[in-house]
Order: structure tokens, then sequence, then C-alpha cells
């Protein structure tokens, strides 16, 4: 079984784009249900009819879920509690704005979900203004169309997917009894003016064509209300190389190789029973006995009982194949190859960075799919958002009108903190390269205030040169 293989298992729709089938297999591995379509448990080794099932068509009974383990470790030093960025503006009132709109709309959180979910292949968001007070939502890929004007600008998003019509029923639409069962497209599509809402259709008569004028709505933002985040790729692609994809392969022989073990010492612990005898002694009806030494076998003269055991020896071998192919997998996909056991004494930041280098270059990479080309531009959104919008944006229950993203960046913590130790070498350094005259006070400040995981360390100058003066 390979992950060619395993992708023919999950049904198929011929009406969706062949990047909306392969978006939702590997939705499948990061939710750990690529398994789930295989309708033969592994411990089950004959069908009902008495033939022999083969163990590609057994679902395996031990699931790693490596992929999602470097999915989740490398999304925690992306955007976890201590790693989330801080923002550095023209404007010195506008990061302190930006931050408490982070917390008011759960931004952690919500790139958190779309980091993670965006490590198929892409994610995107959808922002909204509700009593101008703004709205985020993470949306997967698989249903929306996007398109880019010549010089990247995002143009629309088209999403379109299948309903029923008992769903569209309940939400108002005017459904016949007879197509309470039919299937109908659902379709939506959002550019720079409006978001049109399109009457549903039935799929055998094609997408629908007609707009409904009463359901949609006019913005008049004058830009696209989406961010669209590619995974590992630069702005304007539509779907970016998944995470976790080149070690699928590797992963589902890890999963069967060590539900194989487990099937293999199941049966040491109760090996099969083999008699071999002349006459049966238990010809005139008599029922065989089992289970110790009370309920022994009655057998001929000539008969023998043994049991079918096996030794150890192949569990061994299958646990140091395992072992390598996780190194394998990890080093495929940039995860962590660091043993816990490994750590025996409290780790410098700098020698935790050399621990988990591979690891932290898939987080750098992530930080500009997620950082620069998705935060950032949620952002930089927000801003236009209060140019808008009669009045402004609402945040913490004051509002801001005509914000101005000019010179808006991220500013990230460092992924370890150091140490007391560290710290003091730093200064030291720092303090005898001001003396020789090889950098200023004021980069040397930053430099520090940086390494020591401060919010914004280009302010502490500031905060120095205040603090001198009173």
């Amino acid at each position: 079984m390979d992950w060619q293989e395993l992708k023919k298992t999950y049904p198929r729709d011929p009406d969706l784009p062949p990047r909306a089938h392969d978006l939702a297999a590997l939705g499948r591995v990061l939710a750990g249900t690529q398994y789930d379509a295989i309708p033969n448990p592994f411990g089950t080794e004959y069908n009902g009819a008495g033939e022999y099932i083969p163990l590609a068509r057994r679902r395996p009974s031990v699931r790693t879920n490596m992929c999602r383990a470097v999915v989740d470790d490398a999304v925690s030093l992306l955007f976890g509690a201590s790693h989330w960025p801080a923002t550095v503006a023209s404007d010195p009132a506008l990061p302190a704005i930006m931050a408490q709109m982070a917390a008011e709309t759960a931004l952690p959180a919500l790139m958190t979900q779309a980091a993670t979910r965006g490590s198929v292949g892409s994610v995107a968001v959808l922002v909204e203004a509700v009593d101008r007070h703004l709205r985020f939502q993470v949306h997967d890929t698989l249903y929306l169309t996007p398109q880019w004007d010549a010089d990247g600008t995002l143009a629309s998003v088209t999403e379109r997917y299948k309903v029923t019509g008992a769903i569209l029923l309940a939400q108002g639409w005017p459904i016949a009894p007879d197509d309470m069962g039919s299937v109908f497209w659902w379709q939506r599509v959002w550019d720079r003016a409006d978001c049109h809402v399109y009457i549903p259709q039935r799929v055998d008569a094609g997408p629908p064509a007609r707009v409904d004028a009463t359901r949609g709505t006019h913005h008049g933002l004058g830009f696209v209300p989406w961010v669209w985040m590619a995974n590992l790729a630069a702005p304007g692609v539509m779907d970016g190389s998944c995470t976790f994809a080149p070690a699928i392969d590797t992963v589902i022989e890890c999963d069967y190789l060590l539900s194989q073990a487990g099937r293999g010492l199941k049966y040491s612990a109760d090996p099969r029973l083999v008699i071999r005898a002349g006459a049966d002694p238990y010809a005139d009806g008599t029922p065989a006995s089992s289970g110790g030494a009370a309920a022994a076998l009655t057998l001929p003269l000539d008969g023998d009982a043994k049991l079918l055991e096996i030794n150890g020896d192949a569990a061994g071998a299958m646990r140091d194949h395992y072992r390598e192919l996780r190194a394998s997998v990890m080093e495929q996909i940039h995860g962590n190859r660091a043993q816990a056991d490994s750590l025996s004494a409290p780790t410098s930041g700098r020698a935790m960075e050399m621990l988990y280098q591979p690891l932290l270059w898939l987080a750098d990479r992530m930080r500009l799919s997620y950082g620069e080309y998705g935060l950032l531009a949620l952002y930089r959104m927000a801003c236009r958002f209060s140019q808008v919008i009669a009045g402004g944006i609402r945040i913490g229950g004051v509002d801001y009108a005509g914000l101005d993203p000019a010179g808006l960046a991220l500013q990230w913590p460092p992924y370890f903190p150091g140490t007391e130790a560290e710290l003091a070498q730093l200064a030291q350094g720092l303090g005898a390269a001001v003396q020789g005259g090889f950098v200023s006070r004021q980069t040397a400040c930053a430099i520090f205030a940086a390494r020591a995981g401060c919010p914004a360390p280009h302010a502490e100058w500031a905060r120095i040169v205040t603090e001198s003066q009173t």
C-alpha cells in the first residue's frame, strides 16, 4: 500500500477540479483519517466467504500521525504563545492598535488554525466588517477559486460547492418538494465592489449563471476582502507545495509495520495450538478442552501437541526498521529528529536552535507564507477598512478612521530565549563593540533587546533616551 493506491479508495467528484480532490486527500492525512475508507480492520484475516484479506486491504491498527505532528511543531514555533510577532510602523500608535485588534478577534488562534489547515497547499481568510467590528473567517480552499490581476492583486474569489435541496429550503430558497433530495450548485463571487450570490441550480444543468440581486451585498471596498495564503510559496500562487506530502508513503509504511508488529506480539501472547494424532480422540463428540493443566488434552499414544511460537528477533528488527523510517520521514519534511531523552541537562537557546535546526528552517519559510504574506496582509487590510468605512472601524471601544499602514512590518521573537549566561556574554560583547566604535549604542540596544525577547526591540532605545532625560 502506498499513497497512490490509498487515494484510489477515496470518493472522487468528477464535477470538481482535480486540485479539490488532491486537497481533500491531503486533508485526510492531516486529520489522521486517511485509512477510514478501508472497510476491513487489521485484525480480520478472512472475510465472510472465507477468503484471505491482504494486508493492503486492511486498516492499520496503529496510526503514527507523524505528518500532523511535524505541522503542529512548526506552527507552534510560528504562532505559539511566546512566538507571536510584534509590529512596527511609521505611526507609533499603530502597533498598539493592531495588538488590540488581534486580542479582540483571537487572531493568534485564527492564524494558528490557518497555518495548520494551509499546510495541505493553501488557505484563505475572509475579512468582514459587522457593525464596524472586523471579523475573520478561515476557509479551506478546495471549493474556492481565486483570480489575480496582472500586477498580482487579487481580483475575485469564487466559492462553489454542492448542496441538497433540503439544505437550500432551510435557508429560505424556494425548492419544490420533488427536489428536496436533488443536488444543487451553490455559488458566490467576491470582487472589488460586490459579493454576488447566484441562484442555485441543479448539478445536471451546469454551474449557476443568474445572480440573485436580493441576497448579494454591495460592499464598495475597492478591494477583494480575502487574504489568500499559498503554503511555502509566494503571493499570487493558487496552491503551494504540501508540507508533508514527500513523507506520506513512508508514514504509511510505518503504520503498517507497527500494526504488523503489534499483531505479532499479540500472537506471541496467544500462540496457535497444533495437535498431531492418529485416530481422532474426539470422534465420539467429546469437546476439546483448552486452557491450563486442569483441562488437559486427551491424545492417543502416538499423538503430540505443540504451540506454534515465534521468537522475539523479528520484533527487534521491526523496531530498528521503524526508527530508520521515522528518521527518514523527519528528514524529508524537516521535522524534529531530536530525542527528548537525550536532553539530560538545561540547554542554552543557541544549542536548542542547533538541535531543532531543520524544524526552524521550515518555520522560517512559514514565516513568509503566513507572516509576511498572511498576517501582515490582514493588518494592512484592516487599515484599508478603516479608510473606506464611514466612521472607521471600532477596536477596543474606540473608532479609528484613516489608519496609515506605512512602514508596517513584523518583528519576530527568537525561537528559543537565551539563558542568563548567554545574555551576559552578549551584553559584554556588545559593550566592547560599542567602545571599539564598531556599532552604535542604538544598534547594540536593538540587538540585545531582540535576543532577550522584547516585543519591540527598536523601541527600547527610545525608552532609554526618555528615561535618561528624566
